[in-house]
């Protein structure tokens, strides 16, 4: 009796003993698959990721500029960060130059876009590729100085000078209406740094400038100027790449769609707001 109890617990002993060893063998290459899949995941290439330079300005108020803490900022600065968020195949790196050299940067391929708040004109699209989803929308207007009630349109500026940017939208009204008016306005070409536009005006440097809706508070903050006549043009506000590129078709396409989602969940209109003082997004000339 002794002896069939002893085999008994013998048995018992070896399934035990079995049973624990086919554990310790299953959590080993449980533990061995699992190593092996990090191994597998960890040796995956990382998805690429593609640096995109962006091309802006640092001399236009509220819209890209350098603040107090010496920070790049402003609506174009953040609404382009929002967008790098959404689009992870890029990376946004921003280089600030003169507005004047933003255009022949983006030609000579040191930028891959530009992002100044760029109207699209005719002149415009013979050279470069425009996104197709505008993100601002403004009228370009005649600015004179408040106590001025003698310029209303631009044939009263024969004879005048007229400040604007070198190569902005501005200056294509003013360099078009030269063609076919014999040079009669004075254009003055203001440096890209200079902000002393309502100075100029308001103590008879220059007679005018032309400017978008809403950035003549920006630029007139004491108020000295006005905007004067009807609007002279409206355009969409949109980014501008190289034209005939693919992979510069592909960031605007995929900024595109960027865009319309901001729209949709209202940050676009919520940046354009602080920043610019209004929601200058909704009203589109497409």
């Amino acid at each position: 009796m002794k002896k069939s109890i002893s085999l008994v617990f013998a048995s018992i002993l070896t399934l035990a003993i079995a049973g624990c060893g086919n554990n310790s063998n299953n959590a080993a290459n449980s533990g061995q698959t699992g190593n092996t899949a990090e191994a597998a995941k960890s040796s995956e290439a990382p998805a690429k990721v593609t640096k995109i330079i962006v091309g802006t300005g640092t001399a236009f108020p509220q819209v890209c500029f350098i603040d107090e803490n010496g920070k790049l900022t402003g609506f174009d600065v953040e609404l382009l960060k929002e967008v790098d968020n959404r689009l992870p195949d890029y990376e946004f790196d921003f280089q600030t130059m003169d507005f004047s050299n933003l255009l022949l940067s983006l030609e000579t391929k040191k930028i891959d876009l530009v992002a100044h708040v760029m109207e699209k004109n005719p002149e415009r699209e013979l050279k470069y590729s425009f996104n197709k989803e505008a993100y601002a929308h403004w009228r370009n207007r005649i600015v004179v100085a408040k106590d001025n009630d003698t310029i209303q349109t631009l044939d009263d500026l024969k004879g005048k000078k007229v400040l604007v940017g070198a190569t902005s939208a501005q200056a294509q009204i003013l360099e078009n209406y030269n063609k076919e008016h014999d040079n009669a306005i004075n254009i003055v070409y203001q440096s890209g740094t200079a902000n002393d536009a309502a100075d100029q005006i308001s103590t008879g440097r220059v007679d005018a400038t032309l400017a978008a809706d809403f950035v003549l508070p920006i630029i007139d903050p004491q108020s000295k100027l006005k905007a004067s006549g009807p609007e002279l043009s409206s355009a969409d506000i949109l980014y501008v790449f190289r034209k005939d590129d693919a992979d510069s078709q592909k960031l605007s396409d995929a900024i595109d769609g960027a865009i319309k989602e901001l729209k949709t969940d209202g940050t676009l209109g919520k940046l354009s707001t602080e920043w610019l003082g209004a929601d200058v997004t909704a009203d589109s000339a497409q």
